[in-house]
């Protein structure tokens, strides 16, 4: 009799280990490598920044002003520097300035002077020649000498140094005049000194501060280490691939301060997330492997997604068109790349090689674990409150959020003149003010690039001269915004001319003036040459032509932002309710952000506190790009949250009490990681130049209510009028 063989068991084959997890599992069995392994490739990259040399990517404006600097860059020379000297008695007395004697010895004196200087290359326009009478004052108080310094790059910078301190020297052989410089490099140099004092003091203050938060919120100064350094060495690695991007594409100024502000920001929110959830699951009792395994697979997952979430946000910027937004956006990208590699390779290798020691090295008075396992009881409180009734308070807080943005319906944006920009303690900017009261223009004029279609020179044609002087007479019968004295200069085979315009150089009656260069007075003049094209590039054209094509890609930016995250989260939470809420709360956030920013700096509410002078506008990137940027920051936190309201509705928890128990045990790590941004972002509003100050509140505000009355009344309040319905059907 044969026997009857049983048929084996069949199981289920294993479901696959998520990529996120075994990433960490594999740094935690690895821990030496992971953590080596990103050292090195920091250290790759710092010395990638310092070993590939050679010339920068060219900057490329957009519209007209972009067309103009193409074909400037296109000559084999350069185009002179030119500067501005406002010559005036301190006090307002004495005769006219066409017959001052001590005005006209000053002029005397410091056209001499400059004409005499050894490295030479100076071209100094006498103002009292004849036919210059547009360099003297409407009140005939002042006298206006311009001068032009030529040569290569090195040439131009060492006769500029030279010119600006023989001009210090003739101020002080005339203690009874006034003589304040500006133009194009004293002007651009202020710019870029401003920026890189801005940058320093940031970088100051935001660690110490950041390093002050951790010690309170941990308690040791070994677990407060841990994200500082982290972030920083995300942060370094960033900045030094940059310097290798920059000959490629073209990085600006303000890329490394906003690298410094997401990756501080993101990567302290990244450690804390994990840090957090690794001591909630060893006070539940599980060893540090384990404690560890869990962490991956949530708030390592979590990281994931949310750096995923930002780096795709983020990367909408490169939808503008726009030169500056593209290395902005490859900048912040990077950082948040970096960052989030760093969360699951080398931070899981740290925690493991530390263990319990994590916790050592306790300050005293602040060594309770203030992330700890324990719910907030405050928050916990608030979420009972609110899902008990959820419409009241959901109708409650979307009417606060829409009067705090309801000041956004009226907001202007304009960009700051250099002279609104920095305050006016900068000795430059002071003297560009006093220059623009009686010669508006002249320190920032147009710059109209004439040139030849077929590539021969311009300079010395005929026509072209008679089309110059045609302008000239064009401005000086009816200007209609264009005033002051016209300036030409040859550029290798093209022509500069400097037209000076009203206003501060972005303010209404700029564009008036710019609108009437471009579409009256060019045309009738230089448009009726034939084979000659021009353009007018400058500070109020590029302002304009920014704004116009940022005006014109917005709704293209904010709808992919848009569709972005709502596929993200949609794939992450299986859920259409999900994301259509969390999109409807970060706009209102913003929105929020909007309003308080046009209160404050464009209606100038404060002004004194903050320091700065209201010129009636927000600056116009500012929008779109703080749009972008919150939307990527604020699910960091947002994804955090629920994350554990999830965790605790597929554990079997009922929907409000799921609500409650995700909102309370997340509020510790959340208020923590709010706190942290907020004050990163709050450093900006300490430095000097108006677009920090206004970056700084705007992110500020907008974390704020995002952590508070979003995170704390809203987000609950919706989830509770959806029920089940937010999550789908439960996993068995």
């Amino acid at each position: 009799m044969l026997r009857e063989r049983k048929s084996p068991t069949h199981r289920p084959p294993p479901r696959p280990q998520p990529l996120t997890e075994r990433v960490v599992a594999w740094s935690v069995r690895h821990r030496t490598l992971a953590i080596t392994g990103w050292l090195a490739l920091v250290a790759v990259a710092v010395l990638a920044g310092v070993l590939v040399t050679g010339e920068r990517a060219p900057a490329t404006d957009p519209g007209e002003a972009g067309r103009a600097r193409h074909a400037l860059d296109a000559q084999r020379g350069y185009e002179p520097i030119q500067e501005n000297v406002l010559v005036r008695r301190l006090a307002n007395d004495g005769p006219p300035a066409t017959t001052d004697p001590l005005l006209r010895a000053a002029v005397a004196d410091l056209s001499a002077t400059l004409r005499a200087l050894p490295a030479g290359g100076i071209v100094v326009h006498d103002p009292y020649a004849a036919g210059r009478a547009d360099r003297i004052s409407a009140d005939g108080r002042s006298v206006l000498v311009t001068f032009g310094v030529d040569g290569d790059i090195d040439q131009r910078r060492t006769r500029w140094a030279a010119a600006t301190a023989a001009v210090a020297d003739v101020g002080g052989r005339h203690p009874q005049i006034r003589l304040a410089q500006a133009g194009d490099r004293s002007l651009s140099l202020a710019v870029d000194q401003g920026v890189q004092g801005d940058f320093a003091l940031a970088h100051h203050l935001s660690l110490p501060l950041t390093l002050l938060i951790l010690l309170v919120v941990f308690g040791s100064l070994v677990a407060a280490a841990v994200p500082l350094l982290l972030t920083l060495t995300a942060v370094l690695a960033t900045l030094s691939l940059l310097q290798v991007i920059d000959h490629w594409l073209p990085i600006n100024s303000v890329t490394a301060p906003m690298v410094l502000l997401i990756g501080m920001a993101v990567g302290v929110d990244y450690c804390l997330f994990y840090l957090r959830r690794q001591r909630e699951e060893r006070a539940a009792g599980h060893d540090l492997p384990t404690a560890l395994a869990i962490t991956a697979g949530t708030s390592g997952r979590v990281v994931v997604v949310s750096g995923v979430t930002v780096m795709l946000c983020l990367s909408g910027l490169l939808l503008t068109g726009i030169g500056a937004f593209r290395g902005a956006a490859v900048g912040t990208v990077l950082v948040v790349g970096a960052t989030m590699l760093a969360s699951v390779t080398a931070l899981p290798a740290v925690l493991a090689a530390l263990g319990d020691r994590v916790d050592r090295l306790r300050v005293p008075w602040l060594g309770r674990r203030r992330t700890g396992a324990a719910p907030s009881r405050f928050w916990t409180a608030v979420a009972v409150g609110v899902t008990r009734r959820p419409l009241l308070w959901g109708v409650a807080g979307t009417l606060l959020l829409v009067f705090l943005a309801l000041p956004a319906l009226r907001m202007h944006p304009q960009d700051a003149a250099v002279t609104d920009s920095l305050p006016r303690s900068v000795p430059t900017v002071d003297a560009a003010v006093r220059m623009q009261q009686d010669f508006p223009g002249a320190a920032a004029p147009a710059r109209v690039v004439v040139w030849s279609r077929d590539g021969s020179p311009v300079a010395g044609r005929a026509d072209v001269d008679a089309a110059v002087a045609a302008l000239r007479d064009r401005i000086a019968v009816d200007g209609d915004g264009l005033d002051g004295p016209v300036t030409v200069a040859a550029v290798d085979r093209a022509l500069v001319v400097r037209v000076p315009l009203a206003g501060s150089g972005t303010d209404p009656a700029s564009e008036r003036a710019l609108a009437t260069l471009r579409g009256d007075v060019l045309p009738a003049t230089l448009g009726r040459v034939d084979g000659v094209g021009h353009a007018v590039m400058g500070r109020t054209a590029f302002a304009h032509d920014f704004t116009e094509r940022m005006t014109s890609r917005a709704p293209l930016v904010v709808g992919t932002v848009l569709l972005l995250a709502f596929v993200l989260l949609t794939v992450t939470f299986r859920s259409l309710a999900v994301p259509l809420v969390s999109i409807g709360l970060n706009l209102l956030s913003i929105g929020a952000a909007y309003g308080v920013l046009t209160w404050a700096f464009q209606d100038g509410h404060l002004a004194g506190p903050l320091r700065f002078t209201p010129y009636g506008g927000v600056v116009g990137w500012l929008p779109l790009f703080m749009f972008v940027l919150l939307f990527g920051l604020s699910m960091d936190y947002h994804l955090f949250v629920l994350s554990r309201i999830r965790e605790r509705w597929a554990a079997g928890a009922a929907p409000g009490r799921a609500i409650v128990e995700g909102v309370g045990r997340s509020a510790g790590v959340v208020t923590s990681a709010a706190t942290i941004m907020v004050a990163v972002f709050a450093v900006f509003v300490t430095l000097s130049a108006v677009e920090y100050k206004m970056l700084g509140l705007g992110m500020a505000v907008a974390v704020l209510v995002d952590a508070t009355l979003v995170r704390g009344v809203l987000l609950p309040a919706a989830l509770a009028l959806c029920g089940d319905r937010a999550w789908g059907p439960r996993r068995p």
